[in-house]
């Protein structure tokens, strides 16, 4: 999905399809490499609050989104359960237009605040900034979205499968 374009247009159908919640939003991955991705949040009816304007659940969604893509990405989930404990949203700008959120991460950081106290520690807790700027530049969204990462082995909840 990173050099083709069929590819990414395959990659989003996928997604909507088996993350069933973000599908009436059409949220688009429109770049994604290694380290980096931006989503396209359309300026559409199902993604509208009261006011005509990009709802802030909807903006909260696709902060959670993109960290939680491009953390599966960096984190081998066969190895280690990424579960969000916590967000927090700040507000700066109505959005009356197409949307994008832009999100990267640093294999340094991640070395660092993850898989080092990994080592030695049950459970982190990574805590990625991610920013929404609308089509013109204008800062929508700050997003700080607090993710827990716990090795599997160390989980003490059984998974349900049925």
């Amino acid at each position: 999905a990173q050099h083709s374009r069929f590819h990414l247009w395959l990659l989003n159908r996928v997604l909507w399809r088996i993350i069933p919640f973000n599908r009436p939003h059409r949220l688009e991955i429109v770049k994604i490499s290694d380290d980096a991705l931006e989503i396209r949040i359309p300026y559409r009816r199902a993604n509208f609050n009261h006011i005509k304007g990009l709802h802030a659940c909807c903006l909260a969604t696709v902060a959670e989104y993109a960290t939680g893509l491009l953390l599966v990405m960096q984190v081998d989930p066969t190895r280690y359960r990424l579960i969000m404990q916590a967000m927090h949203m700040e507000y700066h700008y109505q959005g009356k237009m197409d949307g994008f959120a832009r999100f990267s991460i640093d294999q340094s950081r991640l070395e660092q605040e993850v898989f080092a106290p990994l080592a030695s520690q049950e459970a982190v807790v990574f805590s990625p900034e991610v920013q929404i700027h609308d089509q013109e530049g204008n800062h929508l969204v700050t997003g700080i979205i607090h993710w827990q990462i716990k090795r599997w082995d160390k989980v003490r909840t059984a998974i349900e499968r049925g």
